[in-house]
């Protein structure tokens, strides 16, 4: 896999503005979007998982990627535009989607990965069958889609005229109705605890990052937690381990909720928290504190203890053995615990995702003229701590952030 141009590519959703014909108080991106739809597929699927349903979520998170490339190549036809060619030119519509595979063969070299690709084309495209077993986890993800997308319209109707948005809202509500036996979607509909849980998760939404510098594009903290859960997906590709089924699945999720303390913390850029030597255990434990106290009770018991397991010693490799955290190597990963029984995590690889993302946020504002003393040392001392030859769970870093740089 092109790996490299591959990210640089997804980064373009950061930059793909939503909502462009109507008054919008808060930016609106294509990359928040996505975190948003992850979040709410998490939510939802858990609780089909609690009444004994099978979620296939590698398929969900796949799709998620899928999606997120198909919009970035036609981020100018509109979602309505693009099912009224689908209804009418059903025959341009295939064409339309061959060209998007086209577009990404040149990044995906990938076989597997690319046959997955196409595949999930031709399902969404109702040209290929989704199989039986991923039938609920397809259900489960177009109603977070949908949900996610009548979240920002919530947030939109506070500052529009009800005539600019009224079409919309009735075609919203009616596609929602098509998923009412998921109960998660019930809840968050009737605005129940996981409805306050996403809440608190969208205020990552309305925080930018570097808020310390002027910087282009702007980039959330959401929207950056989905970009490293990508990235952590893609990586986990290119470390030559045959990752089990659980492992992919915690790498993916453990990476969008990376961040989740700061829902009730706020972003505290690295160098304040870097200030003294004792600082960042201090604001960890902190952290630790008030998520407790704040995030925890608005969870459901079957699925908080995964949650606080993903945020807890986040970047660090880990399993989970007698219940509690167990720090392991990369190797120990790959020969010993490399099964669903021990929850293995990839903690260094989520923080070689973070770390790239960072490099890429302050690297590419600089690339387009806007720059700081904030953007270049924080690119800088990125660059310092992946020297050339360093090995993070089977990648080469330092070899990665130069390639990136130097695009």
């Amino acid at each position: 896999m092109n790996f490299s141009r591959l990210i640089l590519k997804m980064f373009e959703a950061f930059s793909i503005e939503r909502w462009n014909d109507l008054i919008r108080p808060f930016e609106l991106v294509e990359m928040d979007k996505a975190a948003e739809k992850m979040v709410l597929a998490y939510i939802i699927g858990k609780y089909e998982e609690a009444a004994g349903k099978k979620i296939n979520w590698n398929w969900m998170i796949n799709a998620s990627l899928f999606d997120l490339f198909k919009k970035i190549a036609l981020c100018d036809i509109k979602a309505p535009v693009q099912d009224l060619i689908k209804a009418e030119y059903p025959d341009e519509f295939l064409r339309l989607n061959e060209w998007v595979l086209n577009q990404y063969k040149p990044y995906i070299d990938d076989k597997d990965f690319f046959s997955k690709f196409t595949i999930y084309i031709g399902q969404k495209a109702k040209s290929i069958p989704i199989p039986e077993d991923d039938y609920l986890t397809s259900r489960v993800y177009l109603a977070a889609h949908k949900y996610s997308t009548m979240r920002e319209l919530q947030m939109l109707k506070l500052v529009n005229e009800r005539v600019r948005y009224e079409k919309i809202e009735r075609e919203l509500n009616a596609s929602l109705a098509k998923y009412s036996e998921l109960r998660g979607l019930q809840l968050l509909l009737t605005k129940q605890r996981p409805f306050e849980f996403l809440l608190k998760i969208e205020q990552l939404r309305f925080q930018r990052r570097w808020n310390q510098t002027p910087r282009i594009p702007h980039t959330s903290v959401l929207g950056h937690c989905y970009f490293v859960a990508a990235i952590t997906a893609l990586l986990q590709k290119e470390c030559g381990a045959n990752l089990c089924q659980k492992r992919i699945y915690n790498n993916f999720f453990s990476a969008l909720f990376h961040d989740l303390p700061e829902a009730v913390t706020r972003d505290i850029i690295s160098p304040v928290k870097q200030a003294t030597d004792a600082l960042p255990q201090i604001v960890k434990r902190i952290e630790d504190e008030i998520v407790g106290r704040e995030l925890v009770p608005l969870m459901e018991d079957f699925y908080s203890s995964e949650l606080m397991y993903w945020t807890s010693d986040e970047f660090e490799n880990r399993i989970l053995r007698d219940k509690k955290n167990t720090s392991v190597s990369f190797e120990e990963l790959n020969q010993k615990y490399n099964s669903a029984e021990f929850s293995p995590v990839d903690g260094k690889l989520v923080r070689l995702a973070d770390h790239l993302s960072a490099f890429m946020e302050a690297d590419i504002s600089i690339k387009h003229g806007i720059t700081s003393a904030h953007l270049v040392n924080g690119r800088d001392n990125l660059l310092k701590s992946h020297p050339a030859g360093l090995m993070i769970n089977g990648i080469d870093s330092g070899a990665l952030f130069l390639e990136i740089g130097a695009r």
